[in-house]
């Protein structure tokens, strides 16, 4: 079938859509998606600053929600017409999934950053001219109207959130979120210091304020994300243009230290002033993707029982993690719909723009209907 897709056909190039061929000659474990809206991620960008290893021309997109429109002869977990986000694939088989924690999956690299084929190196897409199109991008590649996934990656929601706001939650918004309830997990009353207040950053405010945290500081150079912290959940904003993070915190504002700290923003610098905001036993979790190969940090920071700790998409099952956060913003709780701006999908390049501006938060494409 011939879909519409947005192609990086040259690194550090623009996206330009262009009509492929998808073959949909299902495998078993299959599932062809229609997709509703995608979100765009900065980790999209690091793929076409090579930031990131990915083989071109390819279709990227990795946040995105639609409906089910066939499904391979195994699939059991949806059925056509079903509302579904994508979410990053995993084998389901190996310790790691099997154990609850599917960011880890043995093979996480193969199925989310691999060759953009299938495992037995087929691959669906092609274009006009018959060259092959990397997908499986994230396991979904959803800058495109139609998605070839896994049954792994799929999350079924119900029908009574719009489809084209939820596309996020399969990736930025479950890793800040995540990072925060499954692998922080505050109890009410407690503090915390996120660094970075973008989507992910934002997605950690709210829900540590969801979390019951009394004490919630924001980190970031720019007032006006600053003041939508607040809005959202922060008790406090510091621009760290200002001052010193760790003295303002320890003298100021919380004494002897924070619970916990998120780190979303990678770099080294930052990470020592949020680490060094924590109190005796604290632990930082860091998220982004480091702007450098290496990250410095002060030994001295560790003494005390000081910890730091990498984590993916939130140590999330997206199955059980997603639908918990749709209903805390059913019930109010985590209201990310006021991160989005939606663009059409031929505006890729103005929402990539307008985000690197930082005009814009967390831009949503939507299909064409």
């Amino acid at each position: 079938m011939k879909i519409e897709a947005a192609v990086l056909s040259h690194t550090k190039g623009p996206f330009s859509l262009q009509t492929i061929e998808l073959n949909t000659e299902l495998h078993p474990e299959e599932i062809l998606v229609k997709i509703v809206a995608t979100g765009l991620c900065h980790t999209d960008l690091a793929i076409r600053d090579e930031q990131i290893p990915f083989n071109i021309p390819a279709i990227l997109g990795h946040e995105g929600a639609g409906t089910v429109e066939k499904i391979g002869s195994s699939v059991t977990k949806v059925k056509i017409g079903d509302h579904v986000i994508l979410a990053p694939a995993s084998c389901g088989k190996c310790s790691y999934c099997k154990s609850g924690h599917p960011s880890y999956c043995i093979d996480f690299f193969p199925l989310n950053l691999g060759s953009g084929k299938r495992a037995d190196g087929s691959c669906p897409y092609h274009d006009h001219s018959g060259q092959e199109v990397s997908g499986f991008f994230f396991g979904q590649s959803s800058f495109a109207t139609y998605s070839l996934v896994a049954e792994n990656n799929v999350v079924k929601v119900q029908n009574d959130v719009p489809l084209e706001i939820l596309g996020p939650l399969g990736c930025g918004l479950q890793t800040g979120a995540g990072s925060v309830l499954n692998v922080l997990n505050p109890q009410a009353g407690e503090s915390i210091v996120i660094s970075g207040v973008g989507p992910v950053g934002l997605a950690g405010i709210m829900a540590a304020k969801a979390a019951g945290c009394t004490t919630i500081i924001a980190v970031d150079v720019h007032d006006n994300r600053l003041e939508l912290a607040k809005e959202l959940g922060a008790t406090h904003a510091i621009n760290s243009k200002n001052v010193v993070v760790s003295e303002e915190i320890n003298t100021k504002i919380h004494p002897g230290g924070v619970h916990y700290a998120l780190d979303t923003t990678g770099r080294s610098e930052v990470i020592n002033q949020v680490v060094g905001s924590l109190r005796f036993m604290g632990k930082c979790v860091v998220v982004a993707v480091p702007p450098t190969p290496t990250m410095e940090v002060d030994n001295a920071i560790f003494t005390m029982g000081r910890s730091i700790q990498y984590v993916v998409e939130g140590d999330s099952v997206p199955d059980i993690f997603i639908p918990q956060l749709i209903n805390l913003y059913k019930k109010g709780l985590f209201p990310f719909d006021k991160l989005i701006r939606f663009y059409e999908f031929d505006q890729i390049n103005q929402a990539i723009e307008d985000s690197e501006k930082g005009i814009t938060l967390k831009a949503v494409l939507r299909m064409p209907k």
